[in-house]
């Protein structure tokens, strides 16, 4: 293969990772529909007691094995930006929160964010989440920025982009 078509294929291929990259993290733009679930210990969590931070909703499951590698990189994300007007909020998806309560409870490092319960599938309807994880930010003012599916090792950076940006503003 010459060089010429080597360096063709190269930019081929870092064209196609970025539309693959758009794909994965569409844009929204409006107002973050409202909800409240209940939580962890049995806490109302509403979404307007989050107004003025910026909010990482993260939908997850337990079966849901890029859920599980992700979680503790949420936990230290929280722990770092807490203190700055961010906050972290993790949707259950599933119909058993008692399950997932359980997994919660055998994480080697436990999660201090808050943690909500979608029994009935409502919120992840309004937030139109097609598969497990799914992302949402929501900015100081309540609206959607940008909506991340799924999660591969490194998604932590664009995560980290978005909290850093929406924090300045």
């Amino acid at each position: 293969m010459s060089a010429r078509a080597v360096k063709s294929l190269v930019k081929g291929i870092a064209l196609a990772a970025v539309c693959v990259s758009a794909a994965l993290a569409a844009s929204s733009t409006g107002p973050a529909p409202g909800f409240a679930l209940s939580g962890r210990g049995g806490k109302n969590i509403d979404l307007t007691q989050f107004k003025g931070q910026v909010v990482m909703i993260n939908f997850w499951a337990t079966w849901c094995g890029p859920c599980r590698q992700e979680m503790p990189l949420l936990e230290d994300i929280y722990k770092k930006y807490k203190p700055m007007g961010f906050t972290m909020l993790a949707v259950n998806v599933e119909p058993d929160s008692a399950a997932a309560e359980a997994w919660l409870g055998k994480l080697a490092k436990p999660v201090t964010f808050p943690v909500a319960f979608d029994v009935d599938s409502k919120v992840s309807k309004l937030y139109k989440v097609a598969g497990m994880p799914s992302t949402v930010f929501v900015d100081r003012k309540g609206n959607v920025r940008v909506m991340h599916k799924g999660y591969k090792p490194g998604d932590e950076n664009f995560y980290l982009t978005q909290i850093r940006t929406m924090l300045k503003e």
